[in-house]
This record gives C-alpha cells, sequence and structure tokens, in this order.
C-alpha cells in the first residue's frame, strides 16, 4: 500500500475516534486517548518505512522530549482557563508550549534518562492540576466539529511527513507533539462545559502521557536492533499495557468525581 494512501488511512481514524469516544464516555476520555502516541506514533511509523535508522532514533528522542512541551501546555491552559475564555487560554499555553519546544532544541539526552524525566515530569504535572468537578456536557457539538478535526489532523501529519527531511530529525520529533488534537477537544470542553471541562480532557492527557513515554522508550530500545515490524509491535504493546492501568487510575478518579491538586 501506499505510503500517502496509509496516512490518509490512519489519520481520519485518529481523530474521529478519539472525538467520538469523547461524545460517549466524557472529555476525559477524549484526552486519555489522546495521549496514546495515535498522531506521533504514526509519523514515526512512516518516518521509519522513508528513511534510515539513526535518522529515526534521533526523531524518537525528539519526540519523548515534546513530553516536557505537553506538560507544560497542559498545565497553563488548565490554570489559565480558571479565569480566562478559551481563547487566553490556548494562546498563552501555545506560546508555553513554543517556548518548551525551542529550549528542548537545544538539549540532548541519552534516551533511558530522559525517559525517566518525562515521566518525573508527568507525575509533576498531575500533582500540579487543579482541583475540579467533573459535569455532564451542557451543549451538543455541530455536525461538521468531527469533519473538520479529520481534515486539519490528517494534513498535519501530512505535512510532518513531507518536510522531515528539510528540517532535521530532532525538530521534526518535538514538532509532531503539537498539541493539535487534544487542542481541539480542549477547546471544545472549555467552550461548552466551562474549567471543569477542560481540565477533564487535560487530566486525561496527562495519564495517557504515560503510555506515550513507554511507547517511545520501547521503540527507541529498539529501533536500531530489530526490525520495524518487531520494534513497533513491541512499543504497541508495551502502550497498550501502561494505558490499561491509567484507564483504571482515570475510571477510580471519574467515580470520585474530583482530583487531588
Amino acid at each position: 500500500m501506499n505510503i500517502l494512501v496509509l496516512k490518509l488511512i490512519l489519520a481520519p481514524l485518529i481523530i474521529g475516534s478519539a472525538s467520538l469516544a469523547g461524545r460517549r464516555w466524557g472529555a476525559a476520555i477524549s484526552g486519555w486517548l489522546v495521549g496514546l502516541p495515535l498522531t506521533s506514533g504514526p509519523v514515526a511509523f512512516f518516518l521509519a518505512l522513508s528513511h534510515d535508522k539513526p535518522f529515526v532514533a534521533d526523531a524518537i528522542r525528539g519526540t519523548l522530549s515534546g513530553g516536557f512541551s505537553l506538560v507544560a501546555f497542559t498545565l497553563t491552559y488548565a490554570w489559565m482557563s480558571k479565569r480566562f475564555n478559551w481563547m487566553i487560554s490556548i494562546l498563552a499555553s501555545t506560546l508555553v508550549f513554543a517556548g518548551f519546544t525551542a529550549l528542548m532544541r537545544t538539549v540532548v539526552n541519552p534516551l533511558i534518562p530522559l525517559f525517566f524525566y518525562v515521566i518525573a515530569a508527568i507525575l509533576l504535572g498531575l500533582w500540579c492540576m487543579p482541583k475540579y468537578i467533573q459535569t455532564e456536557i451542557v451543549a451538543p457539538p455541530g455536525k461538521w466539529d468531527i469533519p473538520a478535526r479529520i481534515l486539519i489532523g490528517t494534513s498535519f501529519i501530512l505535512l510532518i511527513t513531507e518536510i522531515a527531511p528539510y528540517i532535521g530529525p530532532r525538530l521534526t520529533g518535538l514538532l509532531t507533539t503539537v498539541p493539535l488534537f487534544v487542542s481541539i477537544l480542549t477547546i471544545f470542553a472549555h467552550r461548552h462545559q466551562g474549567h471543569t471541562g477542560a481540565a477533564g480532557v487535560l487530566h486525561g492527557l496527562l495519564l495517557g502521557l504515560f503510555s506515550f513515554a513507554g511507547f517511545y522508550l520501547t521503540l527507541g530500545l529498539l529501533i536500531e536492533k530489530s526490525s520495524i515490524g518487531v520494534a513497533f509491535g513491541a512499543a504497541i504493546l508495551s502502550t497498550l499495557v501502561i494505558q490499561g492501568v491509567s484507564l483504571l487510575i482515570l475510571n477510580r478518579n471519574n467515580k470520585k468525581a474530583t482530583y487531588p491538586q
């Protein structure tokens, strides 16, 4: 199958599934699903099909470094949304994300220490999240909501994979963590549910980032030592195991309906 066809199939499935799950099970599940490497993972796979393994390994470390930017984005939006509307919140959090991305482009760490640094950042992010109370959705989404998300998400994946040879592996990896999907989900939740809706998506995202980190640790350890199939298969398996544990935590928190600061 042509790589372009694969991109055009996978990207719509990614954002469409997360959006439908959010409607069915709530904002937190949407964020939890988007926390999976559902955008950056396909990008890494397409890079592995069209570039040498050292390029892909460097991109993987760049993507994992993007975890710091995602945690910073999450905390900024969560706290800004307590006092400001979605436009100010997304502007501030995007600027913070961009600043951390620029910083991480200049910081290079070995894969295993980098993994533990990212895990520590995620735990810190969970501890620093503001308190909120889970609420029901109070406004239905528009009929063009999910098609618009699919169009934007697919275009993003196509863009990143096409410009990768020109911007280099590290920046490519960092840019794959641009919070495009979670921004769409968070803005929608913020507009219709206020701060609590936005915080629900973002809390789910933080829990989903554990599997994101596990995926890239496994993939980074195997990509240069085994076949593409083995490396991605093992990475997906580790992601599913970690994501299952995080889902249990998310369900427990949803039953409590409040989240600790």
